[in-house]
């Protein structure tokens, strides 16, 4: 039997497990066991936006009302039916909340393999494709926690830097980051820091809710640090860009409302505010602009090459990684649950909004 973690699609808080018998594999087609994954406020950004962003494709439940939220992980191969992929193999990509998964590879190469699927072939490379653990030049054992963590989160901090950079940051003095505690933010915080005392450098303004001031105080990747309500104190005179993180309608309208025509920019990334996601038309302003990070990525790749591209993110990634595990001060403390239990726990917290800020979750059914 196996077991699939599902959530109503307009209601994510009725969950449910579905089983159902391992059925045979097709030819062509492998069967991994999910050995880990991350569960993080940015999975609950793809159930919020899973009809808008077609989140809800990649693991379909066969129930209209249902869906299985994606998540990043590692698994290893326990039966194949497809050639130049052995039982064994350790894969790193994006899975459902499940003990196991069937993929059909396609495009099979010494690095990866695509999911050649039916109902993913529409969907973007950068999710159907599972890396190879002993090909992968970010790949370390003892890191895997972290890169299941961190990294889909950094890649999207690390594109947002380089479109807004792109775009001399539209001509803004500050950037504004809501959510700022989150993994994705402070990822972001990281890029724009290390801009600083660079011709064009940005001042960073870390957004968030008052319990959690300090800790992102602490991460020392901002140049200042506000809890929601004192975002009115800053001068609306200098231009700003706003990075959207938490999706809320009500931080969102009054940003706008503050900065108006003053807001060269306003950049909608994610939803961990997911019960207080609103529309932005109407507002004073640009108009808000969701961020679609595999569209920079392919800019990237067209305009560095994809050799190039892979090593400044290594490079970054790895100081990165440093900060976030400093000895003595983390930025991330992992903790490591098995278990249906802990999946419904995890997952609550997060709708919550009582998972700590210092807390990575990694899990596994």
């Amino acid at each position: 039997m196996t077991a699939t973690f599902t959530v109503g699609r307009n209601d994510l808080r009725r969950t449910q497990w579905l089983e159902g018998p391992a059925l045979p594999l097709a030819a062509g087609a492998v069967r991994l066991r999910i050995d880990r994954f991350a569960l993080t406020s940015n999975n609950i950004t793809y159930g919020a936006f899973g009809d808008a962003m077609n989140y809800w494709s990649f693991f379909p439940t066969g129930e209209a009302a249902t869906g299985c939220i994606p998540v990043w992980g590692f698994a290893t191969v326990s039966e194949s039916r497809c050639p130049g992929v052995e039982p064994g193999e350790r894969f790193y990509g994006y899975y459902p909340m499940a003990d196991e998964v069937v993929l059909h590879p396609v495009r099979i190469d010494a690095h990866r393999f695509t999911d050649g699927a039916d109902h993913r072939r529409e969907r973007h490379a950068i999710y159907n494709q599972y890396l190879r653990c002993s090909h992968d030049p970010l790949y370390r054992e003892g890191d895997e926690a972290l890169l299941a963590l961190l990294r889909p989160l950094f890649m999207t901090s690390f594109l947002i830097d380089d479109f807004l950079a792109d775009n001399a940051f539209f001509g803004a003095r500050r950037v504004l980051v809501s959510s700022a505690s989150s993994k994705t933010a402070y990822g972001l915080g990281f890029c724009l820091a290390a801009r600083r005392g660079q011709s064009g450098a940005v001042a960073s303004v870390g957004l968030t809710s008052p319990g959690n001031v300090d800790f992102t105080k602490g991460l020392g990747c901002y140049d200042e640090v506000l809890p929601y309500g004192h975002v009115t104190g800053l001068p609306a005179d200098e231009p700003a860009v706003y990075v959207d993180i938490s999706g809320n309608a009500v931080l969102r309208a009054t940003i706008h409302s503050h900065w108006r025509d003053k807001l060269a920019y306003s950049c909608s990334v994610g939803g961990t505010h997911w019960e207080e996601l609103g529309g932005g038309k109407g507002l004073p302003g640009p108009r808000p602009v969701l961020f679609f990070a595999p569209a920079q990525a392919k800019k990237c790749a067209a305009e560095w090459g994809s050799e190039r591209l892979q090593e400044r993110i290594a490079t970054t990634w790895a100081e990165f990684l440093s900060r976030v595990s400093q000895p003595g001060r983390p930025w991330l403390q992992v903790v490591a649950s098995h278990g249906r239990q802990a999946v419904e726990a995890t997952y609550a917290a997060l709708l919550d909004g009582t998972m700590p800020a210092n807390e990575g979750r990694i899990l596994s059914v």
